[in-house]
């Protein structure tokens, strides 16, 4: 069994699988509450289940915003240790195009990380294969535009989505149903099937760049 996590944005859920199967899931789109549903939420998912029977524990470490991911990891990290847990670090990015896992489709991931910039990652899924094409990274809308034009259909999704749609005005992009849009903990558990199983000591969040309180304090001190 492996439990997964996200709280990466404005959007929290918690999902417990045993191979494909789903036992439990939960979702919540509450705002940025996390530090008072977060846990809770995951007791519930659990379903009687004990911690120590988990595989691992998959979190969203990022990028996303910056008090939701550090719950998320925090949280995270506090439950593996009782067991000594292994935890599988997932990025944000790659949930999001793993909602689309049974379509043959490009996907843009993009998380709203304010004046105009995203964070983003293209992703080409064929054949319920997730393929990288870019790096998580942060992007402006106008560099974000020039890439997408290349393809003949690309999907937006994440919480950055409906904002990003409307400012690329490119025929070629298609936002999909409001239920497909933003990560969630069973697109979590797909993603965190093949990739590495760390120490819950070695689980860090990710973050693309600085906060705005230390972006603010750099400028001070300069």
């Amino acid at each position: 069994m492996i439990l997964s996590v996200d709280s990466s944005a404005v959007t929290a859920s918690a999902a417990l699988t045993d191979g494909d199967k789903v036992i439990k899931s939960e979702f919540a789109n509450t705002g940025l509450t996390h530090s008072e549903t977060l846990l809770p939420m995951i007791k519930r998912v659990m379903h009687g289940n004990s911690f120590a029977e988990l595989e691992a524990i998959a979190i969203t470490a990022g990028p996303g915003s910056f008090t939701g991911v550090r719950i998320g990891v925090a949280t995270v990290k506090g439950l593996a240790f009782e067991n000594n847990t292994p935890c599988v670090a997932v990025s944000t990015l790659e949930a999001i195009a793993y909602n689309f896992i049974d379509k043959d489709c490009v996907v843009c991931a993009v998380m709203d990380a304010r004046r105009m910039q995203f964070y983003n990652a293209i992703f080409k899924i064929e054949n319920g294969v997730c393929q990288r094409m870019t790096p998580d990274r942060a992007i402006a809308i106008e560099d974000l535009r020039g890439e997408l034009k290349k393809f003949d259909s690309v999907v937006i999704a994440g919480d950055g989505a409906k904002l990003c749609y409307e400012n690329l005005e490119l025929e070629n992009a298609v936002l999909p149903s409001d239920d497909m849009i933003y990560q969630n903990a069973t697109s979590v558990a797909k993603a965190a099937k093949n990739k590495k199983r760390i120490e819950p000591a070695a689980l860090m969040p990710t973050y693309l760049r600085q906060s705005q309180a230390e972006r603010e304090l750099k400028l001070k001190m300069s």
